[in-house]
């Protein structure tokens, strides 16, 4: 089906704060965006089609992938992921609070659900040109520059996302050789996610979501298919795994 804009985008969590920046940034760029969150709320624009999906639920994903079938998108951005759980567990600063039902909510919401959403999403980007799928991860998700230990469930769960981005880049570099599948670190965002560990920040650490949606997209202007399957920063700079 042909559209009359510059490009399709998909935003998986547009309700929070960085996929609700995100959502307005690329409607802006004019792109349409189809915008997914569990309430499915409408926006008051047309160049948006809001959707409802679950991440606990592979079954409201791939009636979101269904919805966009007949104009997919180029652009698929996961902006999901979870701290702080409903009720009120947070990161373990020791390996003595660890508790397996907490581990397995955050680790279903910070890696399954998005390798779920990348099952659905990336058969429908475009083979004959650039695509990108994108995934919130976080710094301290990397094995190699973790010094300070702790926030076990969380970390871990980003490390595994890290591990499938890489995968899934393998994977699709084979039949899409334009593709980009890549991890990104929006630094701290002045969000609900953060919000519980905001006190003590320094002057200039804490970055509203605009800022942070005009970042991360100029990060994601700058990749080529050389960069697949990597972790970067707000900056640009890549994240080690």
């Amino acid at each position: 089906m042909s559209t009359p804009y510059k490009l399709v985008a998909a935003v998986f969590g547009a309700s929070g704060g960085i996929g609700l920046a995100l959502t307005d940034a690329l409607a802006e760029r004019g792109a349409h965006v189809f915008a997914g969150s569990r309430s499915g709320a409408g926006f008051d624009s047309d160049a948006v089609t809001s959707f409802s999906f679950d991440l606990t639920d592979e079954a409201s994903i791939a009636n979101a992938a269904s919805i966009m079938r007949e104009t997919p998108p180029e652009v698929v951005l996961v902006t999901t992921g979870v701290l702080t759980l409903v009720d009120g567990s947070g990161p373990e600063r020791t390996y003595r609070k660890l508790n397996p039902n907490v581990m397995e909510e955050v680790f279903r919401l910070n890696t399954i659900g998005p390798a779920l959403i990348a099952k659905h999403m990336l058969p429908l980007l475009p083979r004959d040109k650039r695509c990108l799928f994108a995934a919130l991860s976080a710094r301290v998700g990397s094995i190699s520059d973790n010094s300070l230990g702790g926030w076990h469930s969380y970390r871990a769960s980003k490390a595994a996302l890290n591990m499938l981005i890489r995968n899934f880049a393998i994977e699709l570099s084979r039949t899409h050789k334009h593709a980009v599948v890549a991890g990104l670190h929006p630094g701290t965002v002045d969000s609900n996610l953060s919000k519980p560990f905001q006190t003590g920040l320094a002057d200039g650490q804490l970055t509203e979501p605009a800022q942070a949606a005009t970042n991360l997209l100029s990060v994601l202007d700058s990749l080529t298919a050389s960069d697949t399957g990597k972790v970067f920063d707000w900056k640009g700079d890549v994240i080690p795994a």
